[in-house]
């Protein structure tokens, strides 16, 4: 099968698999997506593909979910608990990024077979988890409040223009971050230009797709709370 057909089937699934966790568990679902996310998505990132031929990394689409899951914290619980989620996010990565570079500094056994296939996959981890962290601070904690700046001045109409507007810039600002603090110097500069600008499709077109998912979280997501008050709310 096409990678292009199984990138299109795997961004539906994964999306589908963040709506189910809100339906289901509500805002500690969406909590679950993001550390899981944010984990797949840094072991996925060092293994590079050909995606409408042009040079491509994985992680994309997990990584974009990241931000639909933001989104949805945004919309339905408010910035605070929006912010919450990029700070588990945050730490799941530093802890996986310790534990796996823990695992490489114990001698193997001599009937060991995992060691090197682990050194080759977690060796080039540091830089890319280093990379990332602030990628995803920088990108998620902007996200979150160019998503409520567009709230504030919108109210609740337009979600489609929050959702977008918010992922769209942000994770522009994400991708240079990422794949230059990722990349550079490893990867010659016509590689490197590829990677960062079908980088950052990859997540638009996820983005685009999420619009869908979002409105239907809205729709048929838990509601054990009303959405946040807005500023003038409530006001005669």
């Amino acid at each position: 099968m096409p990678n292009e057909v199984l990138w299109l089937l795997f961004a539906s699934v994964d999306l589908s698999i963040v709506l189910l966790l809100y339906r289901y568990f509500g805002r500690a679902g969406l909590y679950a997506a993001i550390v899981t996310g944010t984990i797949v998505s840094n072991v996925q990132v060092v293994k590079t593909v050909t995606l409408f031929g042009l040079q491509a990394t994985l992680g994309n689409i997990t990584y974009a979910g990241l931000f639909f899951a933001t989104d949805v914290l945004s919309e339905r619980y408010g910035k605070r608990e929006a912010l919450q989620g990029v700070a588990l996010g945050f730490i799941s990565l530093i802890s996986f990024t310790a534990a796996m570079q823990w695992a490489l500094l114990l001698r193997p056994a001599p009937g060991d077979f995992a060691q090197p296939a682990m050194a080759t996959l977690f060796g080039l981890l540091p830089r890319v988890a280093a990379a990332s962290l602030l990628a995803y601070a920088v990108s998620q904690t902007l996200d979150v409040h160019l998503f409520h700046a567009i709230l504030e001045r919108t109210g609740r109409r337009r979600l489609w223009l929050r959702n977008n507007g918010s992922t769209w810039t942000s994770q522009a600002v994400d991708s240079v971050l990422f794949v230059l603090g990722a990349f550079a110097g490893v990867m010659p500069w016509t590689t490197l230009a590829q990677i960062l600008l079908t980088t950052y499709l990859l997540k638009v077109i996820v983005a685009a797709l999420d619009t869908f998912f979002i409105y239907l979280a809205v729709r048929i997501g838990p509601h054990p709370e009303p959405p946040p008050e807005l500023p003038g709310e409530g006001e005669a």
